[in-house]
This record gives C-alpha cells, structure tokens and sequence, in this order.
C-alpha cells in the first residue's frame, strides 16, 4: 500500500509488478504493470512520497530496480542496480528523514544499500556475509545513539536488523541473536515512539514468532516466544503506533496480536482463509 492508501503495488513469480488502484467503496482498478525483471519478483517497496511517487523492487534476477512515475501511471525504471549476482530477496527504504535510502537482502549473504545523492547519482554501503548463507529479510530504523558499526546518513544513524537462512536475527550494533532452529523468514523493526526500549519481532520457518526487546544501549537483547504456529511464519509486520502486530503463515492465516498489562501476548483478531 502506498502512503496515501490509495494504490497497492504487487510483485509476482510472473516477474511483473502491478499498481492497483483501490477505492474506501472497496472497488479496484488496474492502473500499471510493470516489466524489466527476468525472475520471479520477491518485493516492492514504495519510498516516501516526499522523494516523489517511486517504487523499488527485487527479484530472483538479482537485479534492484527503482521506478518511477512520470505522467500519472506511466512508468519508467529510473536506477537498475546489479551489484548482487543472486537473487536479492528483501528490500526496505531507510525511515525518510534519513534521506532516499535503499537496504537490500541477497542469497549471497550480503547486504547493500544504496543511497541518493544531491547531484543523482547514488552512493553504495555494503555489509558484506551478514549471513553467510543467505539473507531472507532486511528493515532499518533511525537511531542517534552511538555504536561499535553503523551506517550514517543525513547525518543520523541508520540502524539494521535482517534475518537469515543461518536461523539468526542481526542487528548493527549487536551479535547475533539465536532462538529460532530454522531459516528467519521475516523481520520486523516496531515504530519507537518515544519509549525507553528497542522491540523487533521475528518469524521463521520453525514456526515460531519471537519478540526480541532490548532497553538501552549496551544491554543484551532478550527474546521472547509469542507464539510457535506449527507452520511456517512468512511475514510479520508492525502497526504504525507499534502496538499492534500482524503475522501471516503457511496455513494461510492471518493473526494480530496485542501485549497485554502483564507483559503477555494475546490475540485480538483472526483472518480466515
């Protein structure tokens, strides 16, 4: 969904994308596809509306591309990135105050990120075997604190946490976080709005769904179980006040779940197949 919660952009193993426009009246309509990439396309990812309308995708190709709308619904790829050789499975843009910044996940174990700058060009930050084995999941948050690897841009601290097919969840500035006994399918940074601790949620292919919080810098992170599904947990995604979250998993379900007073997770909803 696009900022404006007007349009939704979809990525296919078709290797197209389609921008779909959708109405509060619960109508539809197909505005675009979108064609360039030569595999399965993995994720989309709309940037800020204040860098224009732009949207990034990955894919099995391992190409990163970056469209962007010139007259309304018509689209042109404005970058193509190919510095991963593999398939690049997970894209996520850098909160916007951080300037227009790209973080890609890629089966090669690294990461990237690509940031604009003021004359067009862009610059490239690699982490290189963040997982050796493969990395299935990147987001980033903004952070001003001060730590051992960071990443700077606009002169903030652009913190990262990704998942892996080595069952771990890594961030920056901290070793890596071991709980889950199989690949990390998804990672999910909660909006920080103004409280005293760090929250990152984490679902893998185990099944499980883990809450991993930490209180201040320097402190260890420690993780807690919410919930194990028996299944495989795709994806796992925050509101935007972070005190709601939302996991999707193998047996087509869709839950949201709510921390209670004393610390524990219930769940509030239930989507049906």
């Amino acid at each position: 969904m696009d900022y404006y919660g007007k349009r939704v952009a979809t990525a296919s193993s078709d290797c197209t994308i389609k921008i779909t426009g959708v109405s509060n009246s619960g109508g539809s309509q197909q505005l675009a596809t979108l064609t360039g990439h030569r595999g399965p396309v993995w994720q989309v990812a709309w940037a800020h509306p204040k860098f224009g309308s732009l949207l990034a995708s990955c894919s099995y190709d391992g190409q990163i591309i970056i469209w962007k709308e010139g007259n309304q619904n018509e689209w042109t790829q404005a970058n193509v990135f190919t510095d991963h050789k593999v398939s690049v499975n997970s894209i996520a843009w850098a909160p916007h105050e951080l300037g227009l910044s790209l973080a890609c996940g890629a089966s090669d174990g690294n990461i990237s990120v690509f940031t604009a700058r003021a004359d067009g060009g862009w610059d490239t930050t690699k982490i290189d075997q963040a997982h050796p084995v493969g990395v299935t999941s990147v987001v980033g948050t903004s952070d001003r604190t001060r730590c051992a690897r960071q990443l700077r841009y606009a002169r903030a601290v652009y913190k990262l946490a990704s998942g892996g097919c080595d069952n771990a969840v890594k961030m920056d500035c901290f070793p890596a976080l071991h709980k889950h006994k199989d690949w990390v399918r998804d990672v999910a940074w909660a909006p920080n709005l103004g409280l005293p601790k760090s929250t990152i949620a984490s679902g893998s292919e185990d099944g499980s769904v883990i809450i991993w919080t930490v209180g201040k810098e320097g402190e260890q992170w420690e993780g807690k179980v919410l919930k194990d599904f028996k299944t495989p947990v795709w994806r796992v995604t925050w509101s935007m006040t972070g005190n709601l979250l939302a996991v999707s998993d193998g047996n087509n379900n869709v839950t949201v779940w709510k921390e209670a007073v004393d610390g524990e997770w219930e769940q509030v909803t239930v989507v049906e197949p």
